[in-house]
Order: structure tokens, then C-alpha cells, then sequence
């Protein structure tokens, strides 16, 4: 007699000290629709409106799982998941820019609670390292809106420099005036990442 198949765990893509970053799977609905059902969550974003759980379901992760479709094991979005208690506390992209493929576009989206634990910062740097130093990537971009301090301050950590601004669609975002709608684009480079990198070793580590 056979007995039950055991499920299959996610896959792993990466690790750091606090977090487990895997590939996203089918199963991670519930996890996304409480991520974003939070309006202080979605507050930059989607014209600063909640996803129901059937907008995850059926365009949300369709979206973000057809990422590894397209790119396979290298890019895509990944679960963050706090290895301490096994939580889901949001989920981290590294993906090519759809304009622009020779660019890298990182981006982040955590649940308010993981806020202020520099969750935002370890998942990058880990991101960027892999980029940089197993994927040949020459250029990291991310973006945000101008009043999104927290995330600007995130990418300026990250060793990131202001680019552009930019101007988000006031058909697609119609409920946001022009000053709102106000976009900043980052900016980090293979060069300078490894210069900072040697700087941090020249001084045992420290930033």
C-alpha cells in the first residue's frame, strides 16, 4: 500500500541572518491577501487601494508567478519569511526592468508589523550581493513615491542615488493629484557597489 505523499516545501532562494527568501507558490494566497488588505500597506501603491482576495487570486499572484515562468530559477518574487518563528512578513522582487532588460529592478512590500526591524535592508543587501556577485548584473534600479520616506531611506542605505523623478499616470491613478503622484527612481551600479564593498572591509565591516 502507498501511503500519503508527502507536500512538497517551497524552495528556497536564498538566506540571511532573520530571513528565509523562497519562491512564491500557489498556496501563498492567504499570506498576499493579508499583506495587501492592510491600507497603511498599500498606501503608495495601487492608487493607495486594498486587494481582495480574489484580485490575488486571480491576477495578483497569477502576475507575480509567472515571473519564474518567464525567468526561471534567477529573478521573479520571493516569500520573505522570518526564520525565527516561520512567518510570512511580506515578499522582496528582483527582476528585469520590463523597458529596460539589461537593468534589475529590486522592490519590497512587508507587513506592517516586520516595519522598523530592518527586514527592508537585510533582504536587499542579500539580493544585491547575489546580483551582483552570481548574475553578472550591472545595474539595480527601484522606485517609489517621493513621499514614501521610509523606502527612500531603505534604497539611500542600500547605497542607492537618486536618478530621476518621474510622474505617475493620472488616468491609472485618479484619485492621486499631481504632487502625489510624484516618483523618484534609484539607482545602484555594479562599481559602485564593490567600491563600497571595499570600503566596508578597509574598516573591519563597519558601513
Amino acid at each position: 500500500m502507498g501511503g500519503m505523499t508527502e507536500p512538497v516545501p517551497p524552495r528556497v532562494y536564498l538566506e540571511t541572518e532573520r530571513l528565509t527568501l523562497r519562491y512564491l507558490t500557489e498556496d501563498d494566497v492567504e499570506n498576499l491577501h493579508a499583506l495587501d488588505a492592510d491600507p497603511e500597506v498599500m498606501r503608495y501603491l495601487n492608487n493607495g487601494e486594498t486587494h481582495s482576495r480574489d484580485d490575488i487570486v486571480e491576477r495578483v499572484l497569477p502576475h507575480y508567478l509567472e515571473h519564474h515562468t518567464q525567468y526561471g530559477d534567477q529573478y521573479g518574487f520571493f516569500a520573505a519569511i522570518e526564520r525565527s518563528s516561520g512567518r510570512f512578513i511580506g515578499w522582496f522582487h528582483f527582476r528585469p526592468v520590463r523597458t529596460r532588460p539589461d537593468e534589475i529592478e529590486l522592490g519590497y512590500r512587508l507587513m506592517r508589523a516586520a516595519w522598523g526591524h530592518g527586514y527592508a535592508t537585510e533582504g536587499s543587501r542579500a539580493l544585491l550581493a547575489r546580483g551582483f556577485t552570481e548574475y553578472d548584473v550591472e545595474t539595480v534600479v527601484a522606485d517609489t513615491l517621493v513621499d514614501n520616506i521610509r523606502s527612500r531611506r531603505v534604497m539611500e542605505g542600500l547605497g542607492m542615488r537618486l536618478r530621476s523623478e518621474f510622474r505617475l499616470d493620472a488616468d491609472e491613478f485618479p484619485d492621486w493629484d499631481a504632487d502625489r503622484r510624484r516618483g523618484v527612481e534609484y539607482v545602484l551600479t555594479r562599481d559602485a557597489w564593490e567600491a563600497a564593498a571595499r570600503r566596508r572591509d578597509r574598516c573591519g565591516g563597519r558601513s
